[in-house]
């Protein structure tokens, strides 16, 4: 069970995605307006260059990216399959990969745009399938230095057990997936696992926004049941909780160890179909030691530097900036 080379893989015509887009848009639309770029379009030296050139002009010693994925290759491909092949879940949006890359490449890559600390954004769609891709993360933490080490767990018996097991570990941060997962964060079989988590003070980045199509139990609903128990649960709402990005909002108001991240959120791309509020964005200044660098790397469909100058576009100011692109996170993950 733990060896990852026997583990089992989601077929390739599953119709649970992994990851899928994290906007929202109209079924039937093939295109997406303002994208800036299909890809990578510049030499990866002229793209780290300007990845390196932003960081440098705020006078951090790199970024640190709470929302990246590695998972093994074959699981990977999947994900990219269920892109290529537009499904439910992308808006049937073209969605071109810009850095379908194999993993060293990847992780170089991430080391010259200068991101000092990553993710292994990894996640089940049924029962059985967390503990090896728990041990998959767990061997890539070894191999793989700065990246935070990542687990995930999913709704079933013995969730608490291999929950605890990861965190004594070493695992540093969770993924939680309500939308691929389709189950209900407050399910009781989570209770005791969630206790575990808080208890430890391990962030758990969970997938809970209704967007880009609502699950049955996507929205800040059952969020706030389980902050409702676990109020010391530090939950980072992925993707700035989109579509719902204010009720998300009203959640780290009221609870103190509730974080975004800021993936995909502001970009021209998904700008074009769920918009930030701009009413909202004096919440964003108020709530700044909230927010983290997410990107979704490596399944953009635009090149990684645009995430950052639409957080800069948001005029909120250099320690605004600072604290989210490299701050926030390094206090949260003690580095």
């Amino acid at each position: 069970m733990n060896d990852h080379r026997n583990a089992p893989v989601a077929p390739a015509d599953t119709d649970l995605p992994h990851d899928a887009p994290d906007r929202c848009g109209s079924p039937g639309t093939s295109t997406a307006p303002g994208v800036p770029g299909a890809a990578s379009d510049a030499a990866p030296d002229e793209e780290a260059g300007d990845v390196r050139r932003f960081w440098g002009r705020l006078g951090l010693p790199g970024l640190v990216d709470v929302h990246t994925h590695f998972m093994p290759e074959r699981v990977l491909h999947k994900v990219w399959d269920y892109f290529d092949a537009q499904g439910p879940l992308t808006a049937r949006l073209e969605w071109p990969i810009a850095y379908r890359k194999d993993e060293a490449e990847r992780t170089a890559l991430l080391r010259e745009f200068g991101v000092r600390a990553f993710t292994a954004m990894l996640y089940p769609h049924k029962p059985g399938m967390a503990p090896w891709l728990n041990a998959w993360a767990a061997d890539f933490a070894r191999r793989t230095p700065d990246c935070l080490h990542t687990a995930t767990l999913y709704p079933e018996p013995g969730v608490e057990t291999y929950v605890r097991e990861a965190v004594e570990a070493g695992a540093r941060v969770f993924k939680a997936h309500v939308q691929v997962g389709a189950y209900d964060p407050a399910d009781e079989l989570l209770h005791r696992a969630w206790g575990v988590l808080a208890e430890a003070g391990v962030p758990v980045v969970i997938h809970c926004g209704s967007g880009p199509a609502p699950g049955a139990y996507t929205g800040p609903g059952p969020i706030e049941r389980v902050m409702a128990r676990h109020p010391r649960l530090r939950l980072i709402i992925a993707h700035l909780g989109m579509p719902e990005y204010e009720e998300f909002l009203r959640l780290a108001e009221r609870y103190g160890e509730v974080r975004l991240d800021t993936t995909m959120a502001f970009t021209d791309f998904t700008e074009g179909f769920m918009p930030f509020p701009r009413r909202a964005l004096p919440r964003l200044a108020e709530l700044g030691d909230r927010f983290l660098l997410g990107s979704d790397f490596p399944n953009l469909p635009y090149p990684y530097v645009h995430q950052l100058h639409a957080l800069e576009r948001l005029d909120l100011g250099t320690d605004w900036l600072r604290a989210v692109c490299h701050d926030n996170a390094a206090l949260l993950f003690e580095l």
